[in-house]
């Protein structure tokens, strides 16, 4: 009586430890939602307020052009209101868009469309821009003076070419950051081969001093199963059970298949197998 007594005081410790660990993981993943959101409305609100600035200045060009119909002070004005609204409106774009760039390189949220959609902005100012250059020389040639907005089209053009050469260095250097996110780095051998390469030494896996270029490098993403050409296989490293399965293919050879790659590469980023 007294060991089933003590059993079932044990499972029960047991299940309690279970229910906080899994309370606990479940708080960390509604963390990390609620940030992923925050950061998702964040740059929705932002590229809402991009293409409400695009709308205004096409509203604000259409009004120029109906101005250019009309004679007198009152229509000059009207076009240099207009022109004067265009250009403060573009440099909002313009440093919305820059907002719009620091968000995305900042956020945890990797998203191949948000890029595109910075991108598709960015060509956007560069297309306002152009226009606004041949209005401005269709005024010019009507003797239509709108102050020095002749030089601030010059320096707009300038931001634009600064910028678009920005958002192409910044989406490499997110392309690269991408990768090198997504990377992982997988080696089999006999246990002589991984001596060897010092992956295992004095019994212990992957100590400071193993040679890493004897690993195969691979997109965690993409590479989801590996043939081990051996009847023979032990994974070494640390990777949770349920995420990976040892099958045999028709020669009776292991290959690995990764099933839950998120699981699987969380632990370890490096996979050591045991063959023989």
């Amino acid at each position: 009586m007294l060991c089933m007594t003590a059993l079932v005081a044990c499972n029960e410790k047991k299940t309690n430890a279970v229910d906080l660990r899994l309370t606990q993981q479940a708080d960390s993943l509604n963390r990390i939602i609620a940030q992923k959101d925050n950061e998702i409305n964040d740059m929705m609100s932002t590229m809402n307020d991009i293409e409400e600035g695009f709308r205004a200045i096409s509203a604000a060009e259409d009004r120029v052009s109906v101005a250019r119909q009309g004679e007198g002070a009152s229509s000059a004005e009207r076009i240099r209101e207009n022109m004067q609204f265009i250009k403060q409106t573009m440099q909002q774009n313009r440093e919305l868009i820059s907002k719009l760039r620091n968000q995305l390189r900042q956020s945890s949220v990797k998203s191949d469309e948000l890029r595109r959609m910075l991108e598709n902005f960015t060509q956007q100012l560069e297309e306002k821009d152009s226009q606004l250059k041949a209005l401005q020389a269709e005024l010019q040639a009507k003797n239509i003076q709108i102050g020095e907005l002749t030089e601030q089209v010059s320096d707009l053009t300038t931001n634009v070419s600064t910028l678009k050469e920005e958002t192409t260095q910044k989406s490499e250097t997110i392309s690269t950051q991408d990768k090198q996110l997504h990377s992982a780095w997988f080696v089999f051998g006999t246990k002589s081969e991984l001596k060897e390469q010092r992956i295992i030494e004095d019994g212990e896996i992957l100590r400071s001093n193993f040679n890493r270029d004897y690993f195969t490098k691979i997109d965690i993403r993409v590479d989801k199963e590996i043939k081990l050409y051996s009847r023979s296989a032990k994974v070494l490293t640390h990777h949770p059970a349920s995420s990976y399965i040892l099958e045999r293919d028709a020669n009776k050879q292991y290959v690995l298949r990764i099933t839950n790659p998120q699981d699987f590469w969380s632990t370890s980023k490096y996979l050591v197998i045991l063959v023989k």
